[in-house]
């Protein structure tokens, strides 16, 4: 439960209540006793043990100060009520990990990093994308060119041969055509 403003929570008969509540962030928060030693080695756990090497401040209310982000504390006060990490769309999920580490909650911890190496296997799986640029050049120029091509573009054999072959047959075809008489010079059997 979370809510602007933090009111007091009272003890049955005086006694210490079963319900918790923290200023996190500016945003109250209210837990059970119960929820938040679920990790017994959580920073959560040890405030409600009012473990004394713990400094925790108190707002006027009796709620413990921390100072943390509310929008990522939620996901984890979510998962101390019924072990399920959910995620908002717009929340990273590094922001939780965040969070987690924070508040020493290690099942938690190692949940949130599965699901991070998880993502990030999916998204390094997506085919790479190549851009191709097509150079256009004399002959004597390609040389010259490839060599000067030092702004990460990298340069393919293959493609390059294919396409100077084309460029090589449009660039002659592109000449007028001279008319030859027909000898045994076409035929590469003798002179003119």
């Amino acid at each position: 439960m979370s809510e602007e403003g933090c009111e007091p929570a009272q003890g049955e008969r005086g006694g210490v209540s079963k319900w918790v509540r923290l200023n996190v962030g500016g945003t109250c928060f209210l837990a059970t006793r119960q929820t938040l030693c679920r990790d017994s080695k959580s920073f959560l756990y040890r405030l409600c043990q009012a473990d004394p090497d713990l400094d925790s401040d108190k707002d006027e209310t009796g709620a413990y100060i921390i100072d943390r982000d509310p929008t990522y504390f939620g996901p984890v006060l979510n998962y101390l009520r019924h072990g399920k990490l959910v995620i908002n769309k717009n929340l990273a999920e590094e922001g939780v990990l965040e969070e987690a580490e924070f508040y020493n909650i290690t099942s938690l911890i190692k949940l949130i990093k599965d699901r991070i190496r998880e993502r990030d296997s999916k998204t390094s799986q997506v085919p790479v994308k190549h851009v191709y640029r097509v150079l256009q050049c004399q002959e004597e120029e390609l040389t010259q060119m490839v060599s000067t091509m030092s702004d990460g573009w990298k340069f393919e054999q293959a493609h390059h041969q294919i396409y100077h072959n084309q460029m090589k047959r449009t660039w002659h075809n592109s000449k007028p055509a001279k008319r030859q008489p027909h000898t045994k010079t076409q035929t590469g059997k003798g002179g003119h």
